[in-house]
This record gives C-alpha cells, structure tokens and sequence, in this order.
C-alpha cells in the first residue's frame, strides 16, 4: 500500500508541468520583494506587503507592457473631457 502512494506521488509530481500551464510573473517578483520589506518595516506583516507588492507589480508590468506594444495609443487627455 505504501508503495502504491509513493508511486502515486511520484507521477504527480512528473506529471504537473505537462498539466499545468506556465505562469507569466511580470513584475510579481520585484514588487513582492519590495512589498515584503516594506510590510516588515512598517507594520511587521512581510507576507501581507508581499502579496500586495506581487499585485501590484504585476499590474504595472502590464500596464507598461501594452503601452510599450501599442505606442500611438495615448492616456486619455483631460482637455478632453
């Protein structure tokens, strides 16, 4: 029985990266590393900071990746309006 669920695990593990899809982390590593610090320096909660820095520097990577694909597009002009 033991070796049954050994093996059993051992093919999950060979079989996830086949099965899960790859994860596009733009810009998650660096604003995790700077929410983290920031988050143990001000209120003591590094993995809280982390998980707010990991948002929001993927949403930044984002953003600058579609201005950087699209160039003629502009912010919208507050003359505009």
């Amino acid at each position: 029985m033991k070796r049954i669920a050994v093996l059993s695990i051992a093919a999950l593990f060979v079989a996830a990266p086949l099965i899960v899809p790859a994860a596009h982390a733009a810009g998650c590593i660096k604003g995790a590393l700077a929410g983290g610090v920031a988050g143990h320096y001000v209120a003591h909660h590094g993995w809280i900071g982390a998980g707010i820095g990991c948002v929001v520097g993927h949403h930044e990577a984002v953003k600058r990746d579609r201005e950087d694909a699209d160039p003629a597009r502009e912010e919208a002009d507050p003359d505009r309006y």
